[in-house]
C-alpha cells in the first residue's frame, strides 16, 4: 500500500477558537467519508499547529476518536532535555501531545540562526521521545542528521510565494536525497495547492507534501487530502 504524509503547518497563525473552528468545519467536508472509502492509500494526515493549540486539538481529535486518522505534530523542539531554558519546549513535554516534529525549517534556520549542530541536537532530543523528525533541507545536499527518515525538500524561492517548483525537478531532489542519503521517505513543499498537489505525488519518489499557507483553509487542505492521489 502506497504510504503518503499529508503536513499542514500552520507557523504562527490561529487562535484557540479559530483552531477549534477549523476542526469542526476540516471534519465536516466528506473528509472522513472519503478516506474511509479509498483505503488503497494510506494518508498520514499531521496537523501541526502553534505549542499551545496542541492539548486542544489533541482533545478535539480524541473527543471525536479521530487519534489513529489524523496525528499531531509540533513546529520545533528544544535541542535540551527539561531544564532551565526560559521559552523552549523540550521533547519530553511535546511527546504528551504529538508525534511529529518540524525541524530545520528554512524560516527558522533563515530567522534564528539555527545550525546544523543545533538542528542535530533537536533531532536527537525528538528522537529520544519517538518522536518522528520532518527535517526539511532547501537543497539535496543540505546536511540531515543520522536516525532522520522523513525529509521535506523546499526550495525557498517557492515557499509563500506563489511559484511552486517544478515537479519534475522536485522529483529529481526527492531521488537524489533517496539514494544518496538514504531517506525512506521525502516530501515535497512549497506553494501547494488543491490544483498542483497530484502533480507533486504523481511523481515516482515524492510521498507526499508539506502544506503551509493552504492548510490554514480547512475546505482547501480538505481538497488537498482528497486531491492526494499517486499513480498506483
Amino acid at each position: 500500500m502506497k504510504k503518503l504524509f499529508l503536513v499542514a503547518n500552520w507557523k504562527e497563525h490561529k487562535t484557540l477558537s479559530e483552531a477549534h473552528q477549523f476542526m469542526i468545519s476540516f471534519l465536516g467536508n466528506d473528509l472522513l467519508s472519503y478516506l474511509a472509502k479509498n483505503v488503497s492509500v494510506d494518508r498520514k494526515i499531521i496537523l501541526c499547529p502553534s505549542f499551545i493549540l496542541l492539548p486542544e486539538l489533541a482533545g478535539l481529535l480524541h473527543e471525536f476518536h479521530l487519534s489513529g486518522k489524523i496525528k499531531l505534530g509540533a513546529q520545533n523542539i528544544s535541542p535540551y532535555p527539561d531544564g532551565p531554558h526560559t521559552g523552549e519546549v523540550s521533547a519530553r513535554q511535546i511527546a504528551e501531545f504529538a508525534s511529529y516534529v518540524i525541524i530545520g525549517h528554512s524560516e527558522r534556520r533563515r530567522e534564528y540562526n539555527e545550525s546544523d549542530e543545533i538542528l542535530e541536537k533537536k533531532v536527537s532530543a525528538a528522537l529520544e521521545q519517538n518522536i518522528t523528525p520532518i527535517f526539511c533541507v532547501s537543497d539535496k545536499d543540505e546536511f540531515i542528521p543520522s536516525g532522520v527518515t522523513l525529509v521535506a525538500y523546499e526550495p525557498v524561492d517557492a515557499i509563500g510565494t506563489g511559484s511552486p517548483d517544478d515537479p519534475k525537478s522536485a522529483q529529481a531532489v526527492a531521488s537524489y536525497i533517496k539514494e544518496k542519503k538514504h531517506i525512506h521517505y521525502v516530501l515535497y513543499g512549497g506553494s501547494v495547492t488543491s490544483r498542483n498537489v497530484d502533480l507533486y505525488i504523481q511523481q515516482p519518489d515524492i510521498d507526499g507534501v508539506l502544506v503551509g499557507g493552504a492548510s490554514l483553509d480547512p475546505v482547501e487542505f480538505s481538497q488537498i487530502i482528497q486531491n492526494a492521489n499517486p499513480l498506483l
